[in-house]
C-alpha cells in the first residue's frame, strides 16, 4: 500500500486514549449462583453509551471515523491475545492440561542448525551476515507457533465450559462516500439498478494500484449485472496529477476506461514524455488529440483532480490503493460501506461484496 501521511499519534498513545477515556465500557449482567443468590458481573459491551445530549444517547460507534475504526480493531486484537494469555494462565493449575512451556530464547546453535540445514540458505550469504534475519525468522516462526497453541488450548477451555467469553470486536465502521466525479464503469439503463458499490482511490504511480487493476476486472466480469465499480483520484505524488488530469481529458472523448489502462502499464514514462503521452492518447482511440492537448495545457480538469484528493482524505483515506465496498443509493449518488487499502487477494473483494449484495436483498 502506498502511504499519504502518517496517523498523528502512536498505536501505544491511542491504547491510552481509549482505555482512560471509555471506562464505562460496561454493562451489568446477574448470574443466579448454586445457592440461589445472585451475583452482579461486569461484562464487556463494544458499544456503550458515551454520553446523552436532551436525553438522546451518543454511543462508541458515533464517534468514529476510519482511523479510529482500525486503531480500535488493533487494540481489540492485542487485548484480545493478552485476555487468553491470562485465561489459560488462571486455569493451567486446575486444568494441567492446558499447561505448555514458555518461549525460550533462540540461541546462535539455533540460528547456525538453520543455516546449515536450510534448503537455499548458504546461497544467499555467509553465517554472519544473515545471523539477524535468520534470528529474526525463527523468533516470529517461534511467536507464531505459541500463538496458535495458545489459541488451541484457549478454545479447549471455552469448549469445556470453564470460560465464557464476552469479549467481541468493534462493530464494523460503515462510512458514507459521495460517488461525487467518478467515472462509472457501468452505464446504460441497467446502472442505477445495481445495490452494491467498488469505490477506487487510486494514483497512476503507484506500483500497487496498478498490481490490483487485473483483480478489479476480474470482478467486474465476474458482477457484470449487480455491482457498480467507480474511480477517483488520489495522486499522492504531485508528478501524478497531470496523468490524472490527462484521464480525464480522455473522458471527454469517451475514452477514460482506454487511456487508464494505458497509463497504468506505464505510467513513470508517460509521466515524463508528453509526446508519448499523447502518442497514447491515440492508441486508446482519442481521435482530436488536438482538443486533448489543449485540454492538458490549460489545467482545465485540475480542480477535479484535487476535489477528488480532498473528498479521499476527509473519508480519512491515507493511501493508495484505497476501496470503499458498500450500498449504492443512485438516488443520493452515496455509497454506504467499508474502507480498506492495499493490492488484496480477490478473496477480499468477493467477501465483502458478497456481503452487501446479502444485504441488499433483504
Amino acid at each position: 500500500m502506498h502511504r499519504f501521511f502518517k496517523i498523528g499519534f502512536s498505536l501505544s498513545l491511542a491504547t491510552l486514549l481509549l482505555n482512560f477515556s471509555f471506562p464505562g465500557t460496561i454493562l451489568a449482567q446477574t448470574q443466579e449462583k448454586a445457592e440461589g443468590k445472585t451475583e452482579k458481573f461486569i461484562t464487556y459491551s463494544n458499544n456503550p453509551i458515551v454520553a446523552t445530549v436532551d436525553g438522546s444517547p451518543i454511543t462508541l460507534d458515533d464517534l468514529k471515523n476510519a482511523q479510529i475504526h482500525e486503531m480500535m480493531v488493533h487494540l481489540y486484537q492485542m487485548q484480545n491475545a493478552f485476555l487468553k494469555q491470562k485465561v489459560v494462565q488462571l486455569l493451567s493449575e486446575s486444568h494441567p492440561e492446558l499447561q505448555s512451556e514458555d518461549l525460550s530464547q533462540i540461541t546462535a546453535k539455533d540460528v547456525e542448525h538453520f543455516y546449515l540445514n536450510e534448503p537455499g540458505i548458504k546461497e544467499l550469504g555467509d553465517l554472519d551476515q544473515l545471523e539477524g534475519q535468520i534470528r529474526s525468522y525463527l523468533e516470529k516462526m517461534q511467536r507464531q507457533g505459541y500463538m496458535n497453541n495458545l489459541e488451541s488450548r484457549y478454545q479447549e477451555a471455552v469448549e469445556k465450559g470453564w470460560v465464557v467469553d464476552y469479549f467481541k470486536p468493534p462493530n464494523d465502521f460503515r462510512l458514507k462516500a459521495h460517488v461525487g466525479s467518478a467515472m462509472l464503469w457501468f452505464n446504460g439503463k441497467d446502472a442505477e439498478n445495481r445495490k452494491v458499490f467498488v469505490m477506487e482511490y487510486s494514483d497512476f504511480l503507484c506500483p500497487f494500484c496498478r498490481k490490483v487493476q487485473e483483480t478489479l476486472q476480474g470482478l467486474r466480469e465476474k458482477y457484470s449485472e449487480t455491482v457498480q465499480f467507480g474511480f477517483r483520484h488520489f495522486p499522492l505524488h504531485q508528478e501524478a496529477r497531470s496523468l490524472s488530469e490527462a484521464v480525464e481529458c480522455a473522458r471527454d472523448q469517451g475514452r477514460f476506461w482506454q487511456f487508464q489502462s494505458l497509463i497504468f502499464l506505464d505510467a513513470r514514462r508517460l509521466q515524463q514524455n508528453k509526446l508519448e503521452l499523447i502518442r497514447n492518447a491515440r492508441r486508446a482511440g482519442i481521435r482530436d488529440t488536438s482538443s486533448f492537448e489543449k485540454c492538458l495545457d490549460s489545467g482545465k480538469y485540475q480542480k477535479r483532480v484535487e476535489n477528488d484528493l480532498e473528498e479521499g482524505i476527509s473519508l480519512g483515506i491515507q493511501g493508495t490503493p484505497t476501496f470503499i465496498i458498500g450500498t449504492y443509493n443512485s438516488s443520493t449518488a452515496t455509497v454506504n460501506g467499508e474502507m480498506f487499502s492495499g493490492a488484496v487477494a480477490p478473496s477480499k473483494f468477493v467477501d465483502l461484496i458478497e456481503k452487501y449484495l446479502k444485504r441488499s436483498q433483504e
